[in-house]
């Protein structure tokens, strides 16, 4: 085949105004207020993508990119702003629909893995914090389930944001001392579970306690417990502190706790740079852990 134009879309780029361009379609999903406001929160300019364009009848008709021209309209406080667009002069509307309908069917979403490594490569603060911390137990951050490997990278992120450094470091403190690397006892169930307990019950949560009574249990029969019940993290945090609770003489810990806190919003130190340090610096000194299949 000598023509290898036919691959290439007929299309031409201009800068146009974002109150030039209209983005009302029947077709177009509604437009969510709540992703504008966090992506202009988080505003990269290298993140935008071109604004595909339909222009029919001297009209400029977005067909992709309705959001992107929100966020940049809220960041800069006008819609004078102008934008990079793609557009396409001999489209119809149905052609337009069919392209939106199908524009992400073919698209193969990044893993949380694949984008924790990405994160890793361009030096994020807080994704170098996390590895260093697992690693400082002689774990790793993997694709998939192995011995010594922790799979579920969209968890460790949501504990640090939600409860912080502190409470992620005790969380696989617990799981480590608890199953010493059982299958599955770093799910993302099982390490929610215990970061709730964690920010529930603070001081009052004993690691010794917590490491003979839950450590008593495997993981399945945990698992079985938590499906009775609420299922998912909850259900596993309940899970765990029933069997935390068993034979408790002054130090059963009260359920309603566990129900009614809520995490508050932590504060984290600048770039992370001072707990970065320690862990690295502690990664030398600490007993490797060693973990082994069941």
């Amino acid at each position: 085949m000598n023509d290898l134009s036919i691959f290439v879309p007929n299309v031409h780029f201009e800068q146009i105004p974002i109150k030039n361009l209209v983005s009302d379609q029947e077709y177009q999903r509604n437009l969510s207020t709540k992703h504008v406001q966090k992506a202009a929160e988080n505003f990269d300019p290298y993140q935008i993508n071109p604004v595909k364009v339909s222009r029919r009848d001297g009209i400029n008709y977005v067909f992709n990119g309705q959001h992107t021209i929100e966020i940049i309209a809220m960041v800069s406080g006008s819609r004078e702003t102008p934008v990079w667009c793609m557009i396409y002069d001999d489209l119809e509307y149905s052609h337009e629909a069919d392209i939106f309908a199908n524009q992400m069917k073919y698209v193969k979403p990044l893993l949380p893995y694949e984008i924790f490594i990405a994160n890793i490569e361009a030096g994020s603060d807080k994704h170098l914090l996390i590895r260093d911390l697992v690693e400082k137990y002689n774990l790793r951050i993997s694709s998939s389930s192995a011995p010594g490997c922790i799979c579920a990278v969209s968890t460790l992120e949501k504990i640090y944001d939600k409860y912080g450094f502190h409470t992620l470091d005790h969380v696989l403190r617990l799981c480590i001392g608890t199953w010493e690397g059982a299958a599955n006892s770093f799910s993302s169930n099982i390490m929610n579970g215990i970061a709730r307990l964690i920010n529930a019950y603070g001081d009052s949560l004993k690691d010794d306690i917590f490491k003979d009574k839950v450590g008593s249990v495997t993981i399945k029969e945990l698992s079985r417990t938590a499906k009775e019940r609420k299922g998912g993290a909850m259900g596993f945090a309940e899970a765990m502190l029933i069997e935390y609770n068993k034979r408790a003489r002054g130090t059963a810990l009260r359920f309603d706790i566990l129900h009614s806190h809520r995490a508050s919003k932590h504060l984290f130190p600048s770039e992370g740079t001072h707990e970065e340090q320690t862990v690295r610096e502690n990664q030398q000194q600490s007993e490797p852990f060693q973990t082994h299949p069941e």
